[in-house]
């Protein structure tokens, strides 16, 4: 896509990796956008299913495209972030999609007028078979940088802030397997104090399902990955600490905060 004049580029991340489930909607609801300056990058993992097919069928809207095997989400984050061209990067995972097709003009919107540095905004989890049913609201209404100390962060994939933080602050700790975003967020917001704004607005749908809520273990992986990233930061938690969100979580299984 040329760039236009006047208008600052977004560019948006989709990391893949045999995804062939959900990777169309997610593709469709990119295209559907109606901001005027979209870059869309799609970095694949070397996807042994039809993944590949998907992507070739929308060639025409993806600005670039790598496949080849990487180490993990964080890798292939890291990738897109440094071939982006655009001033705000942003990112969509590939089982999940932008809530409605005005969403990137919002978040342009909320950054330019705020003035601040970073914007993020609120998640409806969805069921995997219907995608209708919002089976839990994801609210970063409460979020305060303080709250970092007990596992909580704000809704990562509405995290939109411009490039120049990525090169500044420094990219994913791509040797996490699964809280990545957590240290990324925490190192932008706490540590460096990135200035940020709430939208109370949802901005992403995401199916239930994904990689830190599959099982047991891949909590207990999380769990340790946020503590060794609060403390290679330099910031006092421990495993109770953190382990308090989940009556938070259970709490707004009932009541949507916005």
């Amino acid at each position: 896509m040329k760039r236009t004049k006047g208008i600052m580029r977004v560019s948006l991340i989709t990391c893949t990796y045999n995804s062939e489930a959900n990777l169309e909607h997610c593709i469709t609801s990119v295209v559907g956008q109606d901001y005027p300056d979209i870059e869309y990058i799609v970095i694949d993992g070397g996807s042994r299913d039809s993944t590949n097919n998907i992507i070739e069928r929308y060639k025409g809207f993806i600005n670039t495209y790598i496949s080849e095997e990487d180490r993990g989400i964080y890798d292939a984050l890291n990738k897109g972030i440094e071939i982006a061209t655009g001033e705000i990067v942003g990112l969509l995972h590939s089982d999940d999609f932008f809530a409605d097709p005005q969403v990137v003009t919002r978040v342009v919107q909320a950054l330019t007028e705020s003035g601040t540095e970073a914007v993020i905004s609120n998640i409806d989890f969805i069921s995997s078979t219907n995608i209708n049913k919002v089976v839990r609201f994801y609210s970063s209404r409460f979020f305060r940088p303080f709250l970092f100390r007990f596992g909580f962060q704000p809704a990562h994939p509405t995290f939109y802030t411009y490039r120049r933080n990525y090169l500044k602050f420094g990219l994913y700790n791509s040797t996490m397997k699964i809280a990545g975003d957590f240290d990324l967020l925490l190192r932008f917001l706490y540590i460096h104090s990135l200035p940020f704004k709430y939208i109370p607005d949802v901005w992403v749908k995401m199916r239930l399902g994904g990689k830190s809520t599959k099982s047991l273990k891949n909590k207990l992986v999380m769990n340790r990955e946020i503590l060794s990233s609060l403390r290679s930061n330099g910031i006092y938690s421990n495993s109770l600490l953190i382990s308090l969100r989940y009556l938070f979580k259970v709490f707004s299984l009932f009541f949507r905060f916005r």
